[in-house]
């Protein structure tokens, strides 16, 4: 059986053939293929679990090939695929020995044990102790998503990482604690199990504990003490986060320092679903890639909401590194990506962000080799809306030139304002005993019965609607047009913003259980688009 380990670069990965030749001449252990230093030291790792786990180890010359050849090979995770390797070569050393009708040794090539191509492979990942026992490795999801679809469909993984493992359908997985258990499962298919395809997609699969169902739809345990109904004389801004909860949009709130729009931002995570196990896949792979999964940690069912601080580079937050790895952006997949002060951060990072905001995916080159990686998010943004704080406040004076406010909203540039669809002025407003707004439990309701209609309707979140889908999907009436079409021509939206309105539209609809999109939704998707509470962002 061919062997075959894992390499993580980007998305994809490379999957590593484990060849090892035994041949006449001084006993030693040979390793080429680019192994870095962690690689190369396996030799010593595997030999003494070899010896220690009651095997001999080959008395020849033996020749460890890491392929392909150019690809750099790191971690300790090579350890028990190499380990095996060089068991079955002298395995089968032993049994041409015996059987005196085996093939002769070619004195000239002295070659003895490489495999056949025709061979079937299979994934082995784990690093060794000295003793034999198999540590668990990071990257075990990422490894075997890539074997699977270059159609190996077997693994021999650390017991940590098993359930990791039958975490991907259609991959048969072996779980070793040792050595022995290990080389003893190459021979025997039956000990190879995979996870059941009704338990794999059930949709309570993996879900955390006390999840709250409602329409069908799963939510997430509600976090600390914090509920919406808390958040006093912000009605606007908790009926935005509700809208852009049950649609996917991108969102934007401004105000004075100390108004709430951060804290409130910070719990938005208490509205949004739980992930598929179809969407969960994808996400848990990226984790594991970035090495954010710990060994044996399940699928990832609570969608990511990533905070990076406000000095992060374009690397950090696009991806990069020798190994192309994934950024804030890709870790935040099927989730959101919350700037706080968002001013604060570089320009050339908030300019990066709109490609990947249209194209939901992130191209990395590096080396001459080029990864893909999801980018799927929500952005949420919260900022000032001017270097002091209070420009268009009624309570306190704004310090701040007129220079300096088109400065601040510079960095923030037409292109990138004009793909958020939800914009939000968060007033500084004391409580007045107005009565609480809805709890986290009500705001779920609506959520959950637009979220129903879009995943049987078109199988993603009206966010990510193209525009023949907006033509399917958006229909209006003939009182909801005219106001789309006079607040386009008030308001000089442009056509994204139009496509914008569609889609609030359709979701406003989705969450009043409406087939179709009538003046009420429209005049309210219009009313967030147009950014409702005074300061018009197009004048910056």
């Amino acid at each position: 059986m061919k062997v075959f380990s894992f390499s993580p670069f980007g998305y994809e990965g490379s999957l590593v053939s484990v060849e090892v030749d035994l041949r006449r001449g001084i006993p030693a252990v040979d390793l080429v293929g680019l192994a870095d230093g962690a690689v190369k030291e396996s030799r010593e790792r595997m030999r003494s679990a070899i010896r220690n786990s009651g095997y001999e180890f080959p008395p020849e010359r033996v020749l460890i090939s890491l392929s392909p050849a150019d690809l750099k090979k790191e971690g300790a995770g090579f350890d028990l695929a190499i380990a095996l390797a060089v068991l079955d070569a002298k395995k089968r050393i032993d049994e041409s020995d015996e059987n005196p009708e085996g093939t002769p040794l070619d004195s000239e090539s002295q070659t003895r044990s490489i495999p056949n191509e025709d061979e079937c492979g299979i994934l082995v990942m784990g690093e060794l102790e000295l003793n034999g026992k198999i540590r668990p490795v990071r990257g075990v999801h990422a490894a075997v998503s890539t074997a699977l679809s270059g159609g190996i469909s077997m693994c021999i993984v650390p017991t940590g990482n098993s359930e990791e493992a039958r975490d991907v359908p259609g991959m048969k997985v072996f779980g070793a604690e040792n050595l022995c258990e290990a080389f003893e499962a190459m021979d025997r298919e039956d000990v190879f199990t995979e996870r059941s395809d009704g338990k794999l997609f059930d949709s309570r699969y993996n879900a955390p504990e006390n999840s709250v169902e409602i329409n069908g739809i799963l939510f997430p345990p509600q976090e600390g003490d914090f509920d919406f109904n808390q958040v006093r004389n912000q009605d606007f801004l908790v009926r935005g986060l509700q809208i852009a909860a049950a649609g996917g949009h991108n969102l934007l709130a401004y105000g004075p320092p100390g108004c709430g729009k951060t804290l409130t931002l910070q719990h938005y995570g208490n509205l949004v679903p739980l992930l598929t196990v179809e969407e969960a896949q994808s996400v848990t792979r990226i984790h594991s890639i970035a090495g954010l999964l710990n060994p044996g940690q399940p699928l990832k069912r609570k969608a990511p909401f990533r905070q990076p601080h406000q000095t992060a580079s374009i690397e950090g937050i696009c991806g990069g590194g020798p190994h192309c790895a994934p950024g804030e952006i890709s870790l935040a997949h099927n989730g959101t990506l919350f700037l706080d002060e968002a001013a604060e951060f570089k320009a050339s990072v908030l300019q990066m962000l709109r490609v990947p905001l249209e194209s939901k995916s992130i191209t990395l080159s590096r080396a001459g080799r080029t990864t893909v990686y999801p980018a799927n998010f929500q952005m949420l943004i919260a900022t000032n809306p001017c270097p002091c704080g209070f420009y268009g406040s009624k309570e306190k004076i704004c310090l701040c030139s007129a220079r300096a406010v088109e400065q601040y909203w510079k960095k923030f540039s037409g292109p990138l304002l004009d793909r958020i669809d939800i914009r939000i002025q968060v007033d500084g407003k004391c409580s007045d005993g107005s009565p609480a707004p809805k709890s986290t439990a009500e705001l779920r309701v609506d959520i959950a019965r637009a979220i129903q209609v879009q995943r049987k309707r078109q199988g993603k979140k009206n966010a990510s609607l193209s525009p023949s889908e907006i033509a399917d999907y958006c229909r209006t009436t003939d009182d909801a047009r005219k106001i789309l079409d006079q607040s386009a021509k008030r308001h000089q939206f442009s056509p994204r913003a139009v496509s914008g309105c569609m889609k609030l539209g359709r979701t406003i609809a989705d969450m009043a259980g409406k087939e179709t999109i009538d003046a009420e939704c429209m005049s309210e998707a219009v009313k967030y688009r147009k950014n409702q509470g005074g300061m018009e962002l197009g004048q910056f």
